[in-house]
């Protein structure tokens, strides 16, 4: 497969060297010097990729979609802090008939973790004496607070208890990315945590997204792809 990249931080150089160590041929990276190209110039810097994987920054989130279906390129964004902007991306993927995953978090556990917690938050909001809560820490270079995966599970539990649920954020040291979720009633506490020990896991699930893209359109969550592979009993790492 061969694969363009957007960013050459912590994540985008974690990519690209699993990327190599799997067989993948890099075709071009694209960082913060490229900022300044227009779209038209990106896409023509994309030609020849298979898929693109985009862990830049938020603002150029949108420049990177417009570029991706220009080039006709599928495009894995595992870039947080653009939210506001997913109505705009999805009307630039559809007209141009081009193909986007996006998701909170790529790691595979925090997204079995997605469905750890909906199960829990099902059963415990029948129970009107608890009330939800959720704290998330990560390393003090983390821009956006709360985490876009601290805004998913929000979503995830708010569904449950409506009566609306905290979220508290600590930016601290190298912490890599822990997230707590936590039913608290009269009589104790339920909790559930999940604890990255490193990067490693949203990187493969990266790639698997890019594996899974390659040659379908439209704009599709990476909890999609996850439930697919899992439905389909195909192998999920690798």
């Amino acid at each position: 497969m061969k694969l363009a990249l957007f960013g050459q931080g912590g994540m985008g150089s974690l990519v690209e060297s699993r990327a190599r160590e799997a067989g993948h041929e890099i075709t071009v990276i694209l960082t913060d010097r490229d900022a300044a190209r227009t779209p038209e110039d990106l896409a023509r810097a994309l030609k020849g990729a298979d898929v693109a994987v985009d862990f830049s920054v938020g603002p150029a989130v949108v420049t990177h979609v417009r570029s991706c279906v220009l080039a006709g390129v599928p495009l894995v964004e595992g870039t947080t802090g653009w939210a506001k902007d997913l109505d705009e991306v999805r009307r630039i993927v559809a007209d141009g008939k081009g193909a986007l995953i996006h998701g909170a978090n790529f790691s595979i556990g925090v997204n079995l973790f997605y469905r750890i917690v909906r199960a829990a938050a099902e059963q415990i909001g029948r129970d009107p004496s608890y009330g939800a809560f959720i704290e998330e820490a990560h390393h003090i270079r983390k821009k956006d607070a709360p985490s876009g995966t601290a805004l998913k599970l929000k979503e995830i539990v708010a569904k449950s208890f409506p009566a609306g649920v905290s979220v508290a954020s600590t930016r601290a040291g190298n912490i890599p990315g822990t997230h707590r979720v936590g039913f608290d009633g009269i009589a104790d506490q339920i909790t559930l945590t999940h604890t990255a020990r490193s990067r490693e896991g949203f990187a493969a699930g990266a790639l698997l997204a890019a594996r899974w893209i390659v040659g379908r359109r439209g704009v599709y969550d990476f909890t999609e792809v996850l439930d697919d592979l899992l439905g389909s009993g195909r192998e999920s790492r690798g």
